[in-house]
């Protein structure tokens, strides 16, 4: 079982990076590779269980299932139902955790999944360098300059 984790540092408050990504459904607010999200069934996006599905920058489209999320330990963790890329048993968790040194923020992505042996280093790969931390690189861009 492949496992990706990619951390970084941002360099503003836990508080404002959370309130920037808490959003299950608000990929597109802040990440570059998402274009369109909606949470299936009208549920709101931070109950457990609800489903956004979403497309990429590249015309794909995915599903994922929103499995724990938390304001207090600012995390939210979901599963892939869905995707174009062959990989099954998916399991990722965002968190962030408060740097006291300069009122900063430590952010970590993890994920598992299974995937063909042929398949699963390139998958990890991509998952780490393109989604987490294409994710992050966005958010210290959208954060730079500002106090």
């Amino acid at each position: 079982m492949p496992k990706v984790t990619i951390s970084s540092v941002i360099d503003a408050p836990v508080e404002r990076v959370w309130a920037r990504i808490r959003d299950f459904n608000g990929l597109p607010d802040w990440h570059p590779r998402m274009v369109e999200s909606h949470i299936e069934d009208g549920k709101d996006a931070s109950t457990i269980g609800c489903v956004r599905n979403f497309q990429l920058a590249s015309g794909a489209r995915l599903r994922e299932k929103l499995l724990d999320f938390s304001d207090d330990n600012f995390l939210v963790s979901y599963s892939i139902l869905e995707t174009p890329q062959p990989l099954t048993n998916h399991r990722a968790t965002l968190q962030l955790r408060r740097v006291t040194d300069g009122d900063r923020t430590y952010a970590e992505w993890t994920a598992s999944f299974d995937a063909a042996p042929e398949e699963a280093d390139k998958l990890a790969e991509g998952m780490g360098a393109n989604v987490f931390q294409g994710g992050f690189n966005a958010l210290k861009s959208h954060f730079a300059g500002q106090s």
